[in-house]
């Protein structure tokens, strides 16, 4: 993907999820930490200043994921687990918070290779997602967005 700036350790934790998945049917809760990473390398990070920025934050930071010039940015993702059906469909819930000033989508592979990155702002987000009336987004909207690539 151009403008992606991949890093050893995140090759070494996509490898270990995948083995404990392997081993034992279910992968670990990893996929927040890859998405944030590869959305702040795709947004112009760098591993050495996404390490920096996030010194101090925890997981369940409110609001927003990281920040980048001055911009607030929220991740979300998916990934088929490669098993029969897992295909993704659903894009996830519609969310409710909006102390973010651009959302992105991350689509994996079963592999944990980027598919797709799609990218909302705000404003935007919530006229298309009104959760007063949808409760889940479907691939095929959150593709709506516009590319990140």
């Amino acid at each position: 993907m151009h403008g992606y700036i991949s890093h050893p350790l995140r090759q070494q934790l996509v490898e270990i999820a995948l083995q404990w998945e392997r081993s034992y049917s279910v992968l670990p809760r990893v996929g927040d930490a890859l998405s944030e990473f590869d959305a702040a390398m795709l947004v112009g990070h760098t591993p050495e200043t996404f390490s920096k920025a996030m010194v101090g934050t925890t997981a369940v930071q409110k609001g927003f994921d990281f920040c980048w010039e001055s911009t607030r940015y929220q991740v979300k993702h998916n990934r088929p687990s490669g098993k029969k059906g897992s295909k993704v469909t659903n894009a996830g819930n519609v969310t409710t918070n909006f102390e973010w000033d651009i959302l992105i989508y991350v689509l994996y592979n079963e592999f944990f290779d980027i598919q797709e990155v799609w990218q909302w702002d705000v404003e935007t987000y919530q006229k298309m997602f009104d959760s007063k009336s949808q409760k889940h987004i479907s691939l095929k909207d959150m593709q709506k967005g516009k590319p990140l690539s």
